[in-house]
């Protein structure tokens, strides 16, 4: 007799399930577009150098900083999804840097163009950014695709405090953060938070407030935890090869996310528990494993621990 893994069914509300019951039953798959945009903590309107542990690079595909035009990566992005993935369906990503960093018009045009590609396959379109880099006339151009496509806008929180921000050149405060998703309230978006767990002066204490902070805004609709990684063209990967500190070891990483899971609100959809870079670039943690194998022994071990998202949570009283 299978186990409920055997059957597809997770201890959380996992965004590969999300997808299949909303697009009954067909393959969505994401396809990247590298806009060429930067960052205002890269470009010197905020800072240089970027976030400590960033390389673009380092999660951006090879195929996206490979090709030049938008049309291109999309059409050969969409190829390879029908192809190796089986894709029916997709959403267009902007992933790299902070992508409403330019003004409205300029946007406009690139959105414009990218939704303009095989526009009977596209159910979606995601757009990641800054909560700096955010406002009421940006949110309105993204809410004026809302009635053709399904809209998230993704935003970095990585951590709540802003003694840790301010250690990984953010370049902006938690109290920015919390503006930004206050603009959305009323907004036809839904909203995608990401996070990183394991900056190695916060304690797994601290760590779990970030879930407590997640449960507050009932506008969070999805989330991406990450692990700290470090990868090869970031300041902190400099600094770790000089005097490397602790990081979590799978094992570890796994237990954490078992304390977490239960906390956090469950109607929160779970898009990713890990981030991992390209082989060449990643310097720290190596756990030994390709992408399939840690997903695999995580939610192995989520299930036997008998973990269900929001067993623990508690609504936050008004």
């Amino acid at each position: 007799m299978g186990t409920l893994l055997d059957l597809g069914i997770k201890g959380y509300n996992n965004y590969g399930t999300h997808l299949k019951e909303k697009y009954k039953g067909q393959r969505v798959f994401k396809v990247i577009v590298d806009g060429g945009f930067t960052c205002p903590n890269r470009d010197g309107s905020k800072g240089y150098g970027g976030c400590t542990y960033c390389n673009v690079d380092s999660f951006t595909p090879e195929l996206s900083r490979k090709l030049p035009t938008i049309r291109e990566q999309l059409e050969q992005g969409m190829e390879r999804g029908k192809g190796f993935y089986k894709a029916d369906k997709f959403i267009v990503y902007f992933q790299p840097n902070t992508n409403t960093y330019a003004p409205v018009h300029y946007l406009k045009m690139m959105y414009d163009e990218a939704l303009s590609i095989n526009t009977e396959d596209v159910v979606g379109f995601s757009v990641g950014t800054r909560p700096d880099c955010i406002d009421a006339e940006k949110v309105a151009l993204l809410e004026s695709y809302a009635d053709r496509f399904d809209v998230d806008l993704e935003m970095g929180m990585e951590s709540i405090y802003d003694e840790t921000l301010n250690q990984i050149n953010r370049g902006c405060s938690h109290a920015e953060f919390v503006e930004a998703v206050k603009l959305l309230d009323n907004s036809k978006l839904d909203l995608c938070v990401h996070t990183i767990f394991g900056f190695p002066w916060e304690t797994e204490e601290m760590m779990l407030g970030y879930i407590h902070e997640i449960n507050k805004f009932p506008k969070i609709k999805f989330v991406k935890f990450h692990h700290l990684h470090i990868v090869e063209g970031s300041i902190m990967g400099v600094k770790y090869k000089k005097e490397p500190f602790k990081l979590f070891s799978l094992e570890e990483y796994t237990d954490f996310l078992c304390k977490a899971i239960p906390l956090l609100r469950p109607d929160v959809v779970i898009q990713r528990l890990f981030g991992i870079s390209d082989w060449d670039l990643l310097i720290a943690p190596n756990w030994g494993l390709n992408k399939s194998a840690i997903q695999t022994y995580i939610d192995k071990e989520i299930e036997r621990r008998g973990v269900v998202q929001g067993s623990a949570y508690v609504p936050v009283a008004e």
